[in-house]
């Protein structure tokens, strides 16, 4: 692939779940983006998506990657596609009420609903430890939607767990969510600036749980945004090397695509240039950059990657590594 390409894959770019939209249509044409993330809420059923993500996936050149194509369908209020062959899921903590076995099950059945609408990358399972079901609704981004699977690592390692295997069954990448933890936040990254957490180590469980759901098979991580004040005071998650590199990388041990939450809208980053925030979640080590509330501010990404790659080896280095892994990822086939 070509440097333009290369960086091209670096990105996923969000569209109306029931539409193709124009800038998300001409990321992938002139920019050579390598994933499409349906945002917002769909009734279309799978054969509509179906047909508008094949309008995506028929720009890509012959021999080239495939797209990724991804959406968020965790269940409950966290479920972009339904309507006609769409099941309505039930929230996280739900789920896990069922047995490993079961829910393995039904996620492969929800995963196969995904590949026939053309979908082959969820944004789930959320693998954040809320500390109590009696505290659960001081914990906005993940407890007040009934997001978790569990109260402690045991349990979110195996009901998740058996969520993923369901979508590696239905040939859908899962995304394990939102290292290395939102379960003790008092604020949400998307309405919030300054998130802090002040108890989440990097030996707590929240960052544990992580080696027993990769143990089970491939998957993505997605970097959220809040600050860990226990572990790098100075800057949010997805732009910190201590906890990408140093820990995700370095003592977790995965070596797998490590995403970022949404740069291009969220209040977490709103005070940051655009520009700014691809190279530095790229310095920290992430591989693949979320720009999926507002693909307007794609260009001014794209450009200063591109840029700095043109001028800087050991940029263009890391680049490279990132291209290379996202685009061995899709080899897999999931």
């Amino acid at each position: 692939m070509s440097i333009e390409e290369r960086v091209g894959q670096l990105f996923m770019v969000g569209t109306p779940a029931d539409a193709a939209g124009r800038a998300a249509l001409d990321a992938v044409t002139d920019r050579h983006v390598g994933g499409i993330f349906l945002h917002g809420r769909s009734r279309a059923g799978v054969a509509a998506t179906a047909a508008m993500t094949a309008r995506f996936t028929k720009l890509t050149d012959p021999g080239a990657p495939p797209l990724w194509i991804a959406t968020d369908q965790e269940g409950g209020e966290v479920q972009v596609l339904r309507g006609a062959g769409f099941d309505d899921m039930p929230y996280a903590i739900r789920q896990a009420d069922r047995d490993a076995g079961e829910l393995r099950s039904d996620a492969a059945r929800w995963g196969r609903q995904l590949r026939d609408a053309g979908v082959t990358m969820n944004l789930a399972p959320v693998a954040d430890i809320v500390t109590s079901h009696a505290t659960r609704f001081d914990n906005p981004p993940i407890g007040g939607l009934g997001r978790q699977y569990g109260y402690d690592e045991q349990s979110v390692a195996a009901t998740a767990g058996a969520f993923a295997d369901g979508m590696r069954d239905a040939g859908v990448m899962p995304t394990l969510k939102h290292f290395p933890g939102l379960g003790r936040v008092t604020a949400n990254t998307d309405y919030a600036d300054d998130v802090v957490d002040t108890v989440v180590t990097a030996d707590a469980p929240d960052v544990d749980v992580y080696r027993t759901l990769l143990a089970d098979g491939p998957a993505v991580v997605m970097v959220g945004l809040a600050i860990y004040a226990r572990i790098d005071d100075g800057a949010p998650a997805a732009f910190s090397d201590r906890v990408v590199t140093g820990i995700l990388r370095g003592q977790v041990g995965f070596d797998g695509v490590v995403m970022t939450d949404d740069l291009s809208a969220t209040r977490a980053v709103a005070d940051i240039a655009p520009a700014d925030r691809a190279l530095d979640a790229l310095e920290a080590g992430c591989d693949l950059i979320l720009v999926s509330a507002d693909p307007s501010v794609l260009p001014a990404m794209y450009d200063a990657v591109l840029e700095r790659a043109r001028s800087d080896d050991a940029f263009a280095a890391r680049v490279d590594a990132a291209a290379a892994r996202i685009v061995t990822a899709k080899a897999a086939g999931l």
